[in-house]
């Protein structure tokens, strides 16, 4: 029995070394959601072949009760952690959200003051235009790829910003234009490399491991406690479902420019138009 459970064991630790892979930004959050799912299914279905094989005495009195207390420690634990990731990826998630729209407005006024300014800055005002589209492919790289477009690895050139500065002001009214404008774009270029330099996941994989293992353990005892039949295979069938969900929108919030809930980028993409 003891070989088995050893095989098994093996088992499992080759799987939890595959969900570190599947954590990274290198792969889809469905599929380390379905390796998930997959391990801690794999744990209870462990757990329900040890119910099976394990004497009477090890699941009664004292030692019943010490598994209940051990498992509500690492329920706890796991739901503390699940709560720090959600909470991590929706405050990433909610600043990358506000700084593209920062960024939109910073393109709309920016455009507007070098039209106050005249026909002078018509030609800073093409060239801002010409930069926002190069600019959303930086950033959004999945929809460039989509589109047959290679998103460069550099930052977007800053020609907006150097043609203000080559502005020659005839008034005063003109010189305060292009004092605001020169600030506009410098906050616009600042915003933009805060989102151009920041990882593309930002989801620790050490806490995405050290969670799954907790629930894959949680729900191997689940399973081990009580004798198999078709309304507990349902129950923890919904549950680990519902776990492996859980994993999945918090990873999607972790790619604000790539996954499925990723930060639109319309409103800037139309800023201009």
């Amino acid at each position: 029995m003891l070989e088995k459970i050893a095989v098994h064991l093996r088992i499992l630790a080759g799987a939890s070394h595959d969900l570190r892979d599947l954590a990274s930004s290198n792969v889809s959050p469905i599929a380390s959601a379905a390796t998930a799912f997959g391990l801690i299914l794999a744990s209870a279905l462990i757990g329900m072949y040890l119910r099976s094989r394990l004497p009477d005495h090890h699941l009664n009195g004292d030692s019943k009760d010490v598994i209940k207390l051990a498992t509500a420690l690492i329920a706890t634990m796991s739901a503390l952690v699940l709560a720090l990731l959600f909470s991590a990826t929706r405050t990433s998630f909610e600043h990358n959200s506000a700084s593209v729209s920062r960024m939109t407005a910073d393109v709309v006024e920016l455009d507007q003051l070098l039209d106050e300014y005249g026909p002078e800055a018509k030609s800073v005002r093409a060239a801002l235009r010409s930069e926002i589209e190069p600019l959303i492919d930086s950033i959004w790289k999945d929809d460039a790829e989509a589109r047959g477009v290679k998103p460069t690895s550099k930052p977007h050139s800053e020609t907006t910003l150097y043609l203000i500065r080559g502005l020659t002001p005839k008034n005063g009214v003109q010189s305060s234009i292009q004092a605001r404008a020169l600030q506009v774009s410098t906050d616009l270029s600042q915003t933009y490399m805060s989102l151009f330099a920041q990882p593309a996941d930002s989801i620790s994989a050490t806490f995405m491991i050290v969670l799954v293992i907790w629930l894959m353990f949680i729900f191997g005892v689940f399973s081990m406690s009580s004798a198999p039949n078709a309304t507990l295979g349902i129950v923890l069938f919904v549950c680990i479902l519902s776990a492996s969900a859980a994993l999945y929108l918090i990873m999607e919030l972790g790619l604000p420019f790539g996954g499925l809930m990723q930060v639109s980028n319309e409103g800037l993409r139309n800023a201009l138009h």
